[in-house]
């Protein structure tokens, strides 16, 4: 079976760090963008991307408006999305799912949770 490649986007390069440990530990493949903008860029050439884990609170484009762009992008509208974001308030799972996000995680991250969001892919 071939590694699954994620893309990890957030502006903490502590939370990629740990992302990326933990993942490549389980067998996936990981890139990083630390921001929005240079996600989109990577993202609008044809590199594989199986899954995207996005931050949600992020300076100048946050989550909610980068992934309705990522899913209008060419050959993206069916990248599976995972929220990730330390907003755990009632409605924050439903304001990032409405934003087109596929899975929803809150921080700290739940290791079990975030593989079995990645289940999906």
């Amino acid at each position: 079976m071939d590694k699954k490649r994620l893309l990890i986007i957030d502006d903490d390069s502590r939370n990629i760090f740990a992302l990326e440990n933990t993942l490549r530990a389980r067998s996936f493949e990981c890139m990083s963008c630390l921001s929005a903008e240079e996600a989109i860029k990577l993202l609008s050439t044809d590199v594989h991307i199986d899954a995207i884990l996005i931050d949600m609170m992020m300076p100048e484009m946050d989550g909610y408006d980068a992934i309705p762009i990522i899913k209008e992008l060419p050959l993206r509208e069916s990248t599976f999305v995972i929220a990730v974001t330390a907003q755990a308030m009632n409605g924050d799972k439903e304001k990032c799912l409405e934003a087109g996000a596929d899975a929803y995680i809150s921080k700290p991250v739940d290791v079990d949770k975030l593989l079995l969001a990645l289940s999906e892919i």
